[in-house]
């Protein structure tokens, strides 16, 4: 375990990379007690910073859900991270590169909550009851800590690699559609990079969510209604350069895009 002092410490190396848009080195290479309890706590700081400046909390992300980006990654358990409201985007959106490190996207179900959810006993049909919407999201992954070596405990510290994320294409009730069964297609410049669908996400995208809950409920929180729920990749990751057009068909979902700069 780590001491607060560290904690602090990590959360102000991440701010700073966040900032200038750079990359830290490996906290599990520096900090090699670092537990995942440890990484939560510095994501919490750096929330909470967040939070004290102004920032609005909208909901969290989930990662590392599905098998193909456990693969990706080589990190076997999911995490979460935070989403404030400038993160988010709507359908059509011309978005700056640069703002972020190692961008990739990934290809998601959002879940849009009527009610709250708290563990540590939530089910998927809990979570079928709490939502209101589900809609297709894209997410934009940045890291802020190398690649290449990383753990779980790296990815947690650096709030999931979370960037931003891109809705659009139709919200739909959670029991109008079998959401196991919704797919996608990833374009990016018109070429077809990926596809998925949603199952892949701990059997059904719904579980995701319930995860979150129980897991928030073990670090005193919970989610409260109106927060957005990204529930996992169904896809592995795409990286994306300045200039490229991203396109993601849902079928009778609809699509979402992006532009980046």
């Amino acid at each position: 375990m780590l001491t607060s002092e560290k904690i602090t410490a990590i959360a102000d190396e991440l701010a700073e990379a966040e900032q200038s848009r750079s990359t830290i080195k490996l906290l599990t290479a520096r900090y090699p007690e670092m537990t995942v309890e440890d990484s939560y706590a510095v994501q919490n700081e750096w929330r909470r910073r967040r939070i004290e400046a102004g920032r609005r909390p909208v909901g969290r992300k989930i990662g590392l859900t599905s098998k193909v980006m456990q693969a990706a990654t080589g990190i076997t358990e999911p995490d979460y991270g935070a989403v404030f409201a400038d993160m988010v985007y709507e359908n059509g959106a011309v978005i700056e590169h640069s703002r972020f490190s190692n961008v990739r996207i990934e290809v998601e179900l959002a879940f849009v909550l009527s009610e709250g959810l708290a563990g540590p006993e939530v089910t998927v049909f809990d979570v079928m009851r709490a939502t209101e919407y589900v809609i297709p999201a894209l997410e934009i992954l940045s890291s802020r800590i190398e690649m290449q070596g990383r753990t779980i405990v790296d990815t947690v510290s650096d709030n999931a690699a979370m960037g931003a994320m891109v809705y659009g294409g139709n919200p739909t009730k959670p029991h109008d559609v079998d959401l196991r069964w919704v797919s996608a297609l990833l374009y990016r410049n018109e070429t077809i990079e990926e596809s998925g669908v949603a199952a892949a996400v701990l059997n059904h995208p719904a579980n995701g969510v319930a995860w979150l809950a129980n897991k928030l409920a073990q670090h005193g929180d919970s989610l409260s209604a109106g927060e957005i729920v990204l529930a996992g990749s169904f896809t592995r990751p795409m990286w994306v350069q300045p200039g490229d057009t991203v396109l993601c068909d849902y079928g009778q979902m609809g699509t979402v895009t992006c532009r980046f700069d």
